[in-house]
């Protein structure tokens, strides 16, 4: 008897600035194997290296893969496949779609990181079929960027923009940003801005906590500045697309729990003074991204 099944198996690759992590997952996303290898700088090394790291995810069942998602930094065309300026790895523009597919012989799919990463926090919150309602993912990380997945299906928006939300220059600070602009929200509440306004240690984010709450001024007026910036980034979220939940995610949130209080104090401070925020209930929507789990190459795999 000849065997119909269809393959359900899919590879979801997260390319980052130093490593490139692949995951082999199965209809339901959860993960069979991973495997993760330093990132090499260039077009050829990037392709080479995701095909590398997808087929040891895989291991002996590559042959039974239907197809490979890609997750990656830069400027991402999700329909054809193009990426531009992965600065981190050299990449000015790349084919990475038709390129990885060619070498791999099966069909890939690629989105920003960030996108992928909310795929994969709806998957992992939800199940495979994802959570009901809108999920927006809040990415702290060099740069400030949320993802937005509605009834399983992620928003791009008409030019891919949607979610951008940190070069909305709306922080009173006016600090220059790279895009060009002054006052973007990643100026002030990025993980690479706070690792700026608060180098004294590595992670920033958990230190700059704990002088903050032992009344360390500095600290203190630092705090202040990014969760103000966090909040309003998160009042903003909200009402343009009224999330059911807010994962955050990204390098930053990696402080946990200690985060979460920070940010839960400053929106139940506008509360306070608005009957309307306090009718959200901001705090409520909030959830850390899944730990422990490879986030944004499940998210690849199942928007693959």
């Amino acid at each position: 008897m000849t065997d119909n099944t269809v393959n359900n198996f899919r590879i979801g690759v997260d390319v980052g600035g130093t490593k490139i992590e692949a995951a082999l997952v199965d209809a339901t996303g959860a993960v069979l194997n991973s495997a993760r290898i330093p990132a090499r700088h260039g077009n050829a090394a990037v392709v080479e290296d995701i095909v590398s790291v997808a087929r040891q995810a895989a291991g002996t069942r590559f042959d039974e893969v239907s197809a490979i998602g890609i997750g990656t930094p830069g400027t991402v065309d999700s329909a054809t496949g193009h990426v531009g300026n992965i600065v981190n790895l050299d990449v000015v523009s790349l084919d990475m779609g038709p390129e990885v597919s060619r070498l791999a012989g099966v069909p890939v799919h690629v989105e920003n990181d960030v996108n992928a990463a909310a795929v994969g926090a709806a998957v992992l919150l939800g199940g495979a079929d994802g959570l009901d309602g809108t999920i927006a993912f809040l990415n702290f990380g060099t740069g400030l960027a949320a993802g937005i997945v509605q009834n399983g299906v992620l928003l791009h928006g008409y030019s891919g923009a949607a979610g951008e939300i940190g070069h909305i220059p709306v922080e009173p600070h006016r600090l220059k940003c790279p895009c060009g602009q002054y006052g973007c929200l990643e100026t002030v509440c990025s993980g690479a801005a706070v690792g700026r306004l608060w180098p004294n240690a590595d992670p920033p984010m958990p230190d700059l906590i704990r002088c903050a709450s032992r009344r360390e001024a500095k600290a203190v007026d630092v705090l202040d500045m990014v969760v103000r910036a966090i909040g309003d980034t998160i009042q903003i979220l909200a009402q343009s697309v009224d999330p059911r939940l807010i994962v955050l995610g990204g390098g930053m949130a990696k402080t946990g729990e200690p985060l979460v209080e920070v940010i839960t104090a400053e929106l139940r401070r506008r509360e306070s003074q608005c009957r309307f925020l306090e009718s959200l209930d901001l705090p409520a929507r909030l959830r850390l991204a899944p730990a422990g789990q490879p986030v944004g190459a499940i998210g690849a795999a199942m928007a693959a």
